[in-house]
């Protein structure tokens, strides 16, 4: 018998390197898991925000689209690659009722609208310098999205944007709004 309880050492760094191995393996399955998720519904945490323009925009004057909120700052690289999507679901859907609203979190507004000029938005671009609707809505990393249904329940949520994502996204967004897939 050996001081392992009965196993050499042998078989104990064979079990050790297997399990590193799984570990590595299911990293990336682990990983998707966490970017999407789909969740009990839940009310959406209200808010009031201002846009460019300085007009004041309240999350429940959405009431009745399905509304697809998406957290960005200058500074995130994954949310330059989502713009083009976002702009692509607002132009094809918009007449369906899906409403973009991006919400920017940079502290200077500058920032924002360096941005905003090199990656032009055609859907509404809220801005929190603050940071306190990222607090409400728990955000965990950048860019996070949550979809609303229609009576303002978080219904989908997603942390996280390359482009593999869009087929599983749009597909959401369609099934939401009553289209076919």
């Amino acid at each position: 018998m050996t001081a392992f309880g009965g196993f050499n050492r042998r078989h104990i760094r064979l079990s050790w390197w297997q399990i590193g191995l799984s570990l590595i393996l299911a990293f990336p399955l682990i990983s998707l898991a966490q970017e999407t998720l789909k969740i009990e519904p839940v009310s959406a945490p209200a808010f009031e925000l201002t846009a460019e323009n300085n007009s004041k925009h309240q999350l429940k004057h959405y009431l009745g689209k399905l509304v697809y909120i998406d957290f960005w700052a200058s500074w995130c690289a994954p949310c330059l690659q989502s713009f083009p999507f976002m702009n692509s679901m607002q132009q094809k859907y918009q007449a369906a009722g899906l409403q973009i609203v991006a919400i920017n979190l940079d502290k200077k507004m500058d920032d924002a609208q360096i941005f905003l000029k090199k990656n032009p938005a055609q859907f509404l671009v809220l801005f929190d310098p603050e940071g306190k609707t990222p607090l409400q809505y728990a955000v965990k990393g950048m860019p996070s999205s949550y979809l609303l249904d229609r009576s303002g329940k978080i219904i989908f949520t997603h942390k996280g944007f390359k482009a593999a994502d869009q087929a599983l996204l749009e597909a959401k967004i369609r099934t939401e709004l009553g289209l076919k897939n």
